[in-house]
């Protein structure tokens, strides 16, 4: 798969932990040249600068995923640097858990601009980049959360399934000119879950963590399998959860 991967030029959201991260490490010492975008610039550098002392290619811009002009930015410094862009991978997510009659309108106003409209934003982003080079890969990064559906994730759920159907809806219409490719990942250990206002929730489900949640470098591997097939092959969808998870 090196060979399908090196050279190309990745942009990641979100890519300052976790998922984001794991994948930006991967991809680098498998030789793509990734373009890393999210919100605290500190980790950033600090990832960049791991890559480039390990023979890797990398540069960041800070990103929130909410701005347009946050996203068209981090694909221009993808085509300013390295002259074009040959995936956006649509990393960045957040959720707030609680039951639907709580009414939590700001929590699920959060959900609906990083979850959604910043992947569209990220769509909007590359697909003119994809049209003028003729060719490209989106990958969305779901969840499972989509696919069984328990109480206090209604609407985080309903998010990520508005993604789904967004990524086949563009797989569809893009007739073979570019990629796409859901990756819906199951309980990851990352630091997802530290900033769910309800601390109760968020101890019960960082003890549960402890107990189930696989690497994001699992995640990471999934990218790359997708990424580093030959072009005219696109992986669609991608269910990577632990093997004891419900």
């Amino acid at each position: 798969m090196e060979s399908e991967i090196k050279g190309k030029v990745v942009a990641i959201t979100g890519a300052s932990s976790g998922i984001g991260k794991a994948i930006a490490l991967l991809l680098a010492k498998q030789g793509a040249k990734v373009v890393l975008g999210a919100r605290r610039s500190d980790r950033l550098e600090e990832i960049v600068d791991f890559i480039s002392k390990n023979d890797g290619q990398a540069v960041y811009a800070v990103t929130d995923v909410k701005s347009r002009r946050d996203l068209n930015s981090l694909v221009q410094l993808a085509c300013d640097t390295y002259g074009r862009l040959d995936v956006m991978i649509n990393n960045a997510g957040m959720s707030e858990l609680s039951l639907i009659e709580e009414l939590d309108v700001d929590g699920w106003e959060e959900m609906i601009d990083v979850n959604f409209k910043g992947t569209l934003y990220g769509i909007v982003a590359a697909i003119p980049v994809f049209r003028e080079q003729g060719s490209g890969h989106i990958i969305n990064i779901i969840s499972t959360s989509g696919i069984k559906i328990v109480p206090m994730q209604g609407v985080y759920a309903a998010t990520k399934n508005a993604v789904r159907t967004l990524s086949e809806g563009l797989r569809q219409e893009s007739n073979g000119r570019w990629r796409v490719t859901g990756i819906s990942p199951g309980v990851v250990q990352t630091e997802f879950v530290d900033n769910l206002k309800n601390a109760q929730i968020r101890d019960v489900i960082k003890e549960k963590m402890q107990t189930l949640a696989i690497s994001p470098d699992a995640i990471a591997s999934a990218v790359s399998f997708a990424i580093g097939q030959p072009s005219n092959i696109d992986v669609g969808d991608i269910v990577i959860r632990p093997s004891a998870q419900d």
